[in-house]
């Protein structure tokens, strides 16, 4: 069967769309998706995200890591859907959607930027030299020097499959203070087993793990990832963080057909 796929990246963070809403996709094909997603073998990308109908929203999304396995909440691919679903003439300029961690409200500003809410965060576990918390997919923070010449895959990797996190895993950030609301991070993405040039998830994480630890009493964070910059802004309430935005720019990168 032959299927148009859109190709879309959100501060490098790229991810393959197919219209799904006729449910006619091998959504359960693991080897598939894969190879789809292998950047020699494939379209390639970090991840396939599907859009599917649902009753009460505009909108689902499905999404895929790039091992072929379906994830837990992708912020970068959360941004960049609402771009897709804007194309397709399914939302204007604001939309509520389904993802795999519940609702989501989000809004298209202007120069291809989307504004995307995440969902609220109430425990932060602050540890000596480290932070964890889930923004809809789990994420460790830690603060490192050098991070240019910092080898993130390898030691991302070792904090992954440690026995910290068991099976399931854990996305990690590595992390410098630029200044009180500036931070650069990159990030080892469990799925991809890599790093990527973006997350938005670990974005956000880290935004709140500065706050939660001191490092800025700012609610709104700018963020360098090594495709771009991010921004997250929240309300603080007690122990709670509320009204989690994640913005930047969602962009469109190519369409095509492929047999399968």
């Amino acid at each position: 069967m032959k299927y148009t796929f859109y190709k879309y990246e959100g501060t490098g963070n790229d991810f393959i769309f197919i219209d799904n809403r006729q449910n006619n996709f091998p959504k359960n094909d693991i080897k598939l998706i894969e190879k789809l997603c292998d950047r020699r073998f494939g379209i390639g990308a970090d991840g396939l995200i599907l859009l599917e109908n649902d009753v009460e929203t505009d909108f689902r999304m499905v999404y895929y890591n790039s091992d072929g396995n379906q994830s837990s909440m992708c912020g970068n691919g959360g941004r960049c859907i609402v771009a897709f679903a804007k194309s397709l003439n399914l939302i204007d300029d604001q939309t509520k959607f389904l993802a795999t961690d519940g609702l989501h409200h989000a809004y298209v500003l202007e120069n291809g930027i989307i504004s995307l809410e995440m969902k609220d965060v109430d425990e932060v576990k602050i540890q000596n030299d480290y932070v964890f918390l889930n923004t809809g997919s789990p994420h460790h923070v830690v603060l490192v020097d050098g991070l240019d010449n910092y080898d993130v895959k390898k030691n991302g990797a070792k904090i992954r499959y440690s026995d910290l996190y068991g099976k399931a895993g854990s996305n990690v950030n590595f992390v410098n203070q630029l200044s009180d609301n500036h931070f650069r991070l990159r990030t080892y993405e469990r799925g991809v087993e890599d790093e990527t040039f973006s997350c938005g998830t670990g974005a956000t994480a880290t935004a709140i793990a500065m706050n939660a630890i001191g490092n800025t009493t700012s609610n709104h964070i700018k963020l360098d990832v090594e495709g771009g910059k991010l921004e997250v802004s929240f309300t603080k309430e007690g122990s709670v963080y509320t009204k989690v935005l994640l913005k930047g720019p969602a962009t469109f990168v190519f369409q095509g057909e492929i047999n399968l």
